[in-house]
């Protein structure tokens, strides 16, 4: 990098900059250039939108810019080169003086959902702010380099979930023509992010209900459920295999090459493998040691159509899951969305191991994975991709239904999900390019974000999305699994000192709803007492389509009716629980 210092040149309006040999402002009237490009914005740009301003400079433009766009937009500066950071501190202070000042006080953050936009993700449903949330910070912040997750994260500070509905990116100078690939990376993570919010509310729009209604069900498992504790596999080396269609040449090569693999007890590493690769392992008679369920409905049961197997189950995933669990089924938790009743069963100590929600069953089994052993963790059959005549392994349900259901009239190939809009050819670890898009291309960036620079994480080649983890040959990849077959035996998650606690405090959790029954249906209003309980019940309308998560307590007869049509369901629910332990 140069030791040159920006220098500044008088223009007609303000001043040009030249710095590193480019000339980042125009050498006649650069506040007009800005203001031009301001004015050429459509209304509906201005209302909603986050706008990102690469190397703002001066700020010329800013101003029209905060004059003309909707309360409910804010423009994010951002300057990764420190010298040009400190000139636009200087050159921007009074404005950014005058809006904060203007400013009401940031709302909190919230905690990430179910997944990326679309997910089944993780990391949950459209609509507006909530009533009661203030306007929203600062329309104006300026920022140096604090990484994309952490631009994200500011953002989710200071302006909440949900805020924007797009992201628009403002060139107001040339600078960002300094750091063109960084600013695009930047670009490309609240692009995400703010994808990925409304995603997740529609998701908890469509799914929320459901999750907690099998989080209520599965409490009763928690009295003989086991501990995802940390380290239970020791030092021991772990295989992690998903379901796509790498998984052939990985099992038919370590089943060539590795005697023993077939049973639990003659190997030194342990396979983890997720619910849909179950049948691929079975068919070429390999025990799992661990197999991951998250799914919430009734989708995944098929892949559980063999011998009962030591199993590994969210407690949002659907509670017949667990009739095909070898034992006492390993217990976790993925928080959706934030709720009063998962923070009083966490501060009473009843909340099993959590896993960051991610959406995907295949990278919460590698979250899980890392969780359990301090090993090595080789990943295969997580393609994040397709081919033409291949969506999963040979042997994977939604393959053999596919071979099923062929005629001289229906194509073995997937022409629907090949041609599907989004979707396009991407290079792959190992081979020809292969096809992904939508969700699973979120998915695998998401896996990146999360994982890439964890040094216990390697990928085995074949085809499928690059993960950002370091390529293994087949020879690297048994070295590796040659590894210490340490291990410790998983313990009870609630020990039986505390199980009439446990009864007592679900007992105590179905009175607050006969409680609200009893008000609702009573001749008075309730007052303060049931403002309280619907903001200790929330889980009854977080997934409303008009809040889907937000902070506050709605309001109003018509979603009192909501949550009166919604009491006896779940009270018919926690007495089922109570009865089940």
């Amino acid at each position: 990098m140069s030791d040159e210092s920006p220098r500044e040149r008088r223009a007609r309006r303000g001043y040009s900059l030249t710095y590193r040999g480019k000339t980042l402002l125009s050498l006649v009237d650069p506040i007009a250039q800005a203001e031009r490009l301001i004015d050429g914005l459509a209304p509906w740009e201005l209302e909603r939108t986050l706008f990102l301003v690469p190397s703002p400079l001066y700020g010329y433009g800013l101003e029209t810019l905060l004059r003309r766009m909707g309360p409910d937009s804010a423009a994010l500066c951002v300057e990764l080169d420190p010298r040009l950071l400190a000139l636009s501190g200087e050159a921007m202070a009074s404005l950014i003086r005058e809006e904060e000042e203007g400013a009401e006080p940031p709302a909190p953050e919230p905690p990430r959902a179910c997944g990326p936009a679309g997910s089944p993700a993780t990391p949950n449903a459209g609509g507006n702010p909530p009533r009661n949330a203030p306007p929203a910070a600062p329309r104006l912040l300026l920022t140096g380099d604090m990484g994309a997750e952490g631009l994200c994260a500011l953002v989710r500070r200071v302006w909440g979930p949900r805020r924007f509905r797009r992201l628009k990116t403002l060139r107001l100078s040339g600078g960002w023509q300094l750091a063109e690939q960084g600013y695009a990376a930047l670009e490309r993570a609240l692009e995400g992010e703010i994808a990925g919010a409304w995603g997740n509310a529609l998701t908890l729009v469509r799914l929320g209900r459901r999750y907690i209604l099998n989080f209520i069900r599965n409490l009763a498992l928690i009295p003989r459920g086991l501990d995802a504790g940390r380290g239970i596999l020791g030092g021991a080396p772990a295989l992690v295999l998903g379901a796509g269609p790498s998984l052939d040449a990985v099992l038919e090569e370590f089943s060539a090459r590795i005697p023993g693999i077939s049973r639990r007890e003659g190997r030194a590493f342990r396979i983890i493998a997720v619910d849909t690769a179950l049948r691929c392992l079975l068919e070429r008679g390999i025990e799992p040691d661990l197999v991951v369920a998250l799914e919430s409905q009734h989708w995944n049961l098929r892949d559980f159509s063999g011998p009962a197997v030591p199993l590994a189950m969210d407690m949002s995933a659907l509670p017949a899951t667990e009739r095909f669990s070898a034992g006492a089924p390993m217990l976790f938790f993925t928080p959706w969305t934030a709720l009063g009743l998962l923070r009083r069963l966490a501060g009473a100590g009843f909340l099993p191991a959590e896993i960051p929600p991610l959406g995907s069953v295949g990278l919460s089994a590698t979250a899980l994975a890392l969780r359990l052993g301090s090993g090595p963790v080789l990943l295969g059959g997580l393609d994040f991709s397709f081919s033409l005549d291949q969506l999963h392994a040979r042997s994977a349900p939604g393959s053999l239904e596919k071979l099923v259901s062929l005629t001289r009239l229906r194509s073995p190939l997937n022409a629907e999900a090949a041609f599907r809009g989004g979707v396009t050819p991407l290079p792959s670890r190992g081979g020809p390019p292969v096809l992904s898009g939508g969700a699973l291309k979120r998915y695998r960036d998401l896996f990146e974000r999360e994982f890439s620079g964890d040094p216990r994480l390697f990928a085995l080649g074949g085809s499928g999305l690059p993960l950002g983890l370091p390529l293994l040959e087949a020879g690297d990849a048994l070295a590796l699994l040659r590894g210490p077959p340490s291990a410790a035996v998983p313990r009870p998650l609630l020990p039986e000192s505390r199980r009439a606690e446990f009864r007592a405090f679900l007992g105590r959790e179905r009175d607050l709803l006969l409680e609200m029954r009893g008000i609702l249906t009573g001749p008075g209003s309730g007052g303060e007492r049931l403002a309280a309980l619907l903001g200790e019940c929330d889980y009854l309308w977080a997934h409303f389509p008009d809040h889907a998560g937000a902070a506050g307590v709605p309001a109003g007869d018509s979603f009192l009716r909501r949550v009166r049509a919604e009491l006896d369901p779940f009270i018919r629910q926690w007495e089922l629980t109570l009865k089940a332990m």
